[in-house]
């Protein structure tokens, strides 16, 4: 009888319950390997775009939305954009510290859309504030936009 046999009538052997499962976890990982390989063909994909096409017209008026939204609810902030620290040039250190010098850490659409902040939204009395809105594995995750139309207090 060969190695891979089961006796007749019998049950399987230790070898074939110990190679069907090792087969098992083989198709698993192969499984976990493809999901891995999509998933980060789809976030360089995401961080390309983020670093490398403008804001879009959808995009921009997401945010209106969110903003008149929030203004409806009676809230005077609103988180209007989120994105990962890592695409910070210091890996979202500054905006974690408070340095007054965040901005110039900025690319891509974070970029554009702290300019188009300070040339459209500031002079009309909003003013912008980011934060790094997550911690996972205790390091710096998402930075957060938020837009706030507070009265100031003098």
């Amino acid at each position: 009888m060969a190695e891979d046999e089961t006796p007749a009538g019998g049950p399987p052997t230790a070898e074939q319950l110990r190679m069907k499962m090792l087969e098992k976890e083989m198709a698993e990982m192969e499984r976990r390997q493809k999901a891995l390989g999509v998933e980060q063909t789809k976030r360089a994909a995401v961080i390309d775009a983020f670093l490398h096409e403008d804001v879009s017209e959808k995009e921009r008026a997401m945010i209106r939305r969110v903003v008149e939204n929030a203004a409806a609810e009676g809230k005077l902030e609103a988180l209007v954009y989120s994105f990962p620290s890592e695409l910070c040039t210091d890996q979202g250190r500054a905006i974690n510290s408070g340095d007054p010098d965040w901005p110039s850490t900025l690319q891509g659409k974070a970029k554009q859309l702290y300019d188009r902040y300070q040339e459209v939204a500031k002079p009309a009395g909003y003013r912008l504030k980011a934060m790094i809105v997550s911690f996972p594995g205790g390091m710096p995750g998402d930075v957060g936009f938020f837009l706030n139309w507070e009265p100031e207090t003098t």
